[in-house]
């Protein structure tokens, strides 16, 4: 940014852009991702991306909040964007912090609001399918916190809703991208 650089300012203890003329500070803060693992008859709703990054591979419906909305008003939004799902929500599923890219990410439990599951592709979506467990495209997965969602979602099963999940242990603070291995280790 023309007329900022980056120094501690006065009363802070991090690096800041500060602009060099009114002092005005431009605070980078995470930014708040918001989906869910929609369920119908055992089989999770999954979204293959039109769109970079991770052009190809399958996600869940999710995406960054917009401003004046709730983190459920949210998801429900991304779920309509992207696979044009009308969804209920049953609770927070799991809460990953994605500190190597700014993110938090807040993923809900939910299903279809009518018995019959309709979905299609949305804008963002190549297309859109429900996977049973040992269906799911694992080795196409778009990002490690799919991964750790499902597995949440897995855990989880149909019982009611507990403290939401976290990072696993072996990523506690989001920082390593998902290897082979890893998707082994964790039965995946």
């Amino acid at each position: 940014m023309s007329g900022f650089d980056r120094r501690i300012p006065e009363g802070d203890n991090r690096e800041r852009m500060v602009c060099g003329t009114c002092g005005y500070i431009a605070y980078e803060n995470p930014k708040v991702v918001v989906g869910s693992v929609v369920v119908s008859d055992g089989a999770v709703l999954m979204c293959r991306r039109a769109i970079e990054p991770r052009r190809g591979f399958w996600t869940l419906p999710a995406g960054y909040m917009e401003l004046g909305e709730t983190i459920e008003e949210g998801a429900a939004r991304e779920a309509m964007e992207e696979a044009q799902a009308d969804i209920v929500l049953d609770g927070i599923l799991g809460v990953f912090s994605i500190a190597r890219i700014g993110q938090v990410q807040v993923i809900f439990r939910a299903r279809f609001r009518d018995d019959m599951p309709r979905f299609a592709a949305g804008p963002e979506s190549a297309e859109v399918a429900l996977f049973a467990w040992d269906q799911i495209p694992w080795d196409d997965i778009a990002f490690p916190s799919v991964h750790w969602a499902l597995q949440a979602w897995r855990d989880g099963g149909s019982s009611p809703l507990s403290a939401p999940a976290g990072n696993p242990a072996h990523d506690p603070r989001g920082v390593h991208r998902m290897s082979a291995t890893q998707r082994t280790e964790d039965g995946l």
